[in-house]
C-alpha cells in the first residue's frame, strides 16, 4: 500500500528539514518515542527504536536510515513484526517557504498482507487520513516556533 502526500510549511527548508527528521516523537502524533540506536556521521546506516501508539495499540519498529540527503531528502525502512513501511520525506524550498513530501510504502506480513489485499482500499483511504493529520499538525508545530530547534 502506497500513500503520498504534500503540505506547504512557512519555515526555511533547513529548518524544516532538521525538526522533522529530528523530533519525530514531538510532531507525529502516533509516534511516542524515537531512539537513535547507532548513529553514522553521514547518516545512511543509521539504526534507530521507533514506538507508535495509534487506538491503543502500541507496537515498535526497527529502522535503518537509507537515505539522507540534506536538506532535501531522507529515507527509511523500518521492520515491525506485522508490517515493514519505507518513508521518504522530499523537502522542497519555495523561496523561505518549504514543500515536504512524505512517500510511503506499507508490506504487510502473515494475516496482515490478506487484510491489505481484501480490504486494501478502506485501509488506504485510512492511512491517508492518518497521514494528512501528521502533516497538519508538523505545519502547526514548525510555523508556531520562532527558531526550530535542530
Amino acid at each position: 500500500m502506497q500513500t503520498t502526500m504534500s503540505i506547504e510549511i512557512d519555515r526555511p527548508i533547513k529548518e524544516v528539514f532538521d525538526y522533522t527528521i529530528n523530533n519525530v516523537a514531538e510532531w507525529s502524533i502516533i509516534v511516542v518515542k524515537d531512539e537513535v540506536i547507532d548513529e553514522k556521521p553521514e547518516g545512511v546506516g543509521s539504526t534507530f527504536r521507533v514506538t507508535t501508539e495509534e487506538k491503543g495499540t502500541r507496537m515498535e519498529f526497527e529502522g535503518l536510515v537509507t537515505r539522507h540527503e540534506p536538506p532535501t531528502v531522507h529515507a527509511v525502512f523500518m521492520k515491525g513484526r506485522q508490517f515493514d513501511i519505507e518513508a521518504e520525506y522530499l523537502f522542497e524550498d519555495l523561496g523561505g517557504r518549504t514543500r515536504v513530501t512524505q512517500r510511503s510504502s506499507v508490506h504487510g506480513k502473515g494475516f496482515i498482507k490478506v487484510m491489505f489485499f481484501l480490504l486494501g482500499w478502506l485501509m488506504k483511504k485510512s492511512s491517508r487520513s492518518a497521514l494528512e493529520k501528521e502533516l497538519v499538525n508538523l505545519k502547526r508545530l514548525a510555523e508556531a516556533r520562532a527558531n526550530l530547534p535542530a
